[in-house]
């Protein structure tokens, strides 16, 4: 080859390597100036997409797509580091097992998102009273969904980086034992958590109580673990889920009525007043629009008392809320006064009667002559 040649040779090469490089130098440009440009006008144009969507006939379609926005939008980002990286020639391990763990994180990222959105737009729904769920079993289902779905995530993770899903489970299996024994305690209070999801004997904003233990208040929040009250002096107490298995609870907060029962005491003096005085008391309460007539209703005389004639008021109200019960109850009582008053009667009040015995004159006689005689 002659000199020449060798120099056209050369050239040839150097222009070629030019050529490469000009390439690459666009490549690169092209996918910084890509990354931009969708990483900042993903988020307006998912905005328009979801209200797009909302006025579509489906329920649920832009929800899938606000769950996407998020996920997608990083998702750009991500991409777009990698395939600058990639075009430069950085073709390690590292980044592509990079790229798969991004995937799974976006596709677990997205199902986290739409379960949330999901369960917020199906409490909206019960709220308005469109659908008739419950609402502790509707949060203990998506909190039931959310770990399936990161436990699969795990495994799928664990299996990318080369660790064998069969020798998990298997070591699980045997090492299960050994962690039920270490952490029974959570997990008597995981299934007791599970117990009230599945036996609902209360929900989130009931009141309840304990005849067994100091519980009562209002159910602020359930979960796996403990039970969150807020007591009436505004106290938050923490109670394991697993204390519910063995205690007795009541739940006030799910009662029909509440209950007026009452002793009034007449004077004996106005006994022959009694009759018509039950009488009048039970029709004011058959006429009262805030007593539930349906439930049963009593007023009669129960006894005689050491210093009054007793009888008894069993009603129901219509109401359940404390506030309003006080009230009613507290017009119920001044009217049973008036009743009272209106018969020319009165309540009785604690009373001693002392009779004093005539002194014996024979007696005063013989004390007298006793004297004089001193």
């Amino acid at each position: 080859m002659t000199v020449q040649g060798q120099e056209i040779g050369y050239i040839h090469s150097f222009m070629s390597q030019l050529m490469q490089g000009d390439i690459k130098l666009i490549q690169l440009s092209s996918i910084v100036i890509l990354t931009i440009v969708f990483g900042l006008y993903s988020k307006r144009l998912f905005r328009h997409l979801v209200q797009f969507f909302q006025k579509t006939q489906y329920l649920y379609d832009d929800l899938i797509v606000q769950a996407l926005a998020h996920p997608v939008t990083f998702g750009v980002w991500f991409f777009g580091c990698y395939w600058f990286l990639y075009f430069l020639g950085i073709k390690v391990n590292l980044l592509i097992q990079a790229k798969e763990i991004f995937l799974l994180v976006i596709l677990v990222w997205f199902m986290v998102r739409f379960i949330s959105g999901f369960e917020e737009r199906l409490e909206k729904r019960i709220h308005q009273g469109v659908v008739h769920i419950n609402r502790t079993t509707l949060r203990a289902l998506s909190q039931l969904f959310r770990i399936i779905v990161l436990l699969i995530a795990l495994l799928i993770g664990l299996e990318v980086f080369g660790v064998p899903i069969s020798g998990v489970l298997a070591f699980g299996g045997i090492g299960g034992v050994g962690i039920a024994f270490a952490s029974k305690d959570l997990l008597a209070n995981f299934f007791g958590g599970l117990m009230i999801y599945l036996d609902r004997p209360f929900e989130v904003g009931d009141w309840i109580r304990s005849p067994d233990q100091e519980i009562e208040g209002t159910v602020e929040h359930i979960g796996w673990r403990l039970t969150r009250i807020r007591t009436f002096d505004q106290r938050p107490r923490y109670v394991p889920n697993s204390v519910f298995s063995i205690i007795t609870m009541d739940n006030p907060s799910r009662m029909r009525n509440r209950r007026i029962k009452t002793l009034v005491g007449l004077r004996y003096q106005d006994s022959g007043k009694v009759a018509e005085i039950i009488e009048a008391v039970k029709a004011m309460l058959h006429q009262h629009e805030e007593i539930d007539t349906r439930r049963i209703l009593l007023v009669s005389l129960v006894e005689f008392g050491p210093f009054s004639l007793n009888f008894q008021v069993y009603t129901f109200t219509k109401t359940i809320d404390w506030a309003h019960f006080m009230s009613v109850q507290q017009d119920v009582l001044l009217k049973i006064i008036e009743v009272i008053h209106a018969h020319g009667a009165d309540c009785a009040f604690p009373t001693q009667t002392l009779h004093v015995a005539e002194p014996d004159q024979s007696h005063v006689e013989t004390l007298l002559n006793h004297k004089s005689d001193d």
